[in-house]
């Protein structure tokens, strides 16, 4: 009988330490999504990879789709300022060129972070509600343009220059973490500006190896309904060119059988009068 009550103890015990590392290992997966699934959501801050901790993602990059970024992904952001001035909100375009086809729902995402001043935009969220640093939605990170609308308020008259870390990612949608995953830093310190800067407008800068294909087109040739005012000019120049040959052809035919005195076929009259002509008898 105690033979039998420990062949029971021992199998008992062995079910609770299955069941034990079982519960375990789901906590686990839940505790590391970045594992598992992509941040589709948005993404900033202080963030854990392979054990270790990142302080910044918009400065240290994107490390759980790969451990170093990829210049074939262009970072590019359009209207930046020379320079700032205090208290002026500028509209800024963010775009991601490059990387995965993306196959899934999710094709890309971006963290950035300012020194100071407040971040915003379409379609875009502050991390934490920190206002100065600015992420994807998950709205966003559908679209296959990869491309956001940002906002910038400088700060107040005297900041000096303001220092800017964006992180793009481009991805192929499958939610995991893969090879095919790219990604690219764009950083850049803009100066407190004045009237001199203000006047020179705006510039786009970006990050990347600058080797930007363009897409293919979705059908070759054009469509002649489309090309309207185009198109008749195009048939009227035609036209024109031709009226004037068929003139200069015309002109050289009028002038070898109408009045080449070696042709023989022209009237009695023309060359009664050539006869004429060549006497001096008018």
């Amino acid at each position: 009988m105690g033979r039998f009550n420990h062949l029971g103890e021992a199998m008992l015990s062995e079910s609770i330490s299955t069941r034990t590392g079982l519960v375990a290992g789901l906590i686990l997966l839940l505790l590391l999504p970045g594992l598992v699934t992509s941040y589709h959501t948005g993404i900033g801050g202080e963030q854990s990879n392979a054990g270790e901790t990142i302080d910044d993602v918009a400065k240290e990059g994107c490390l759980c789709h790969n451990g170093a970024s990829d210049n074939s992904i262009q970072v590019i952001l359009d209207d930046v300022p020379y320079g700032w001035v205090g208290g002026e909100t500028y509209t800024m375009t963010l775009q991601l060129i490059g990387g995965p086809t993306a196959t899934g729902t999710y094709t890309a995402g971006f963290a950035m972070r300012v020194s100071t001043g407040v971040l915003g935009g379409e379609e875009v969220q502050n991390w934490e509600e920190d206002p100065t640093s600015l992420t994807h939605t998950e709205a966003s990170s559908a679209e296959v343009e990869r491309h956001w609308v940002i906002t910038w308020q400088a700060p107040a008259t005297g900041e000096g220059t303001v220092n800017f870390w964006i992180t793009g990612n481009s991805v192929n949608g499958d939610q995991l973490p893969g090879v095919e995953d790219k990604w690219n830093q764009l950083l850049f310190a803009l100066p407190e500006g004045d009237d001199t800067t203000d006047a020179l407008g705006t510039r786009t800068l970006f990050a990347g190896d600058g080797n930007v294909s363009p897409p293919e087109p979705s059908h070759h040739g054009v469509d002649l309904h489309h090309m309207g005012a185009k198109l008749r000019a195009h048939w009227l120049g035609l036209l024109g060119f031709g009226a004037v040959i068929a003139v200069i052809v015309f002109a050289g035919f009028l002038l070898r059988y109408s009045f080449s005195t070696s042709y023989k076929g022209r009237s009695n009259q023309l060359r009664l009068r050539y006869k004429l002509m060549r006497r001096g008898d008018q």
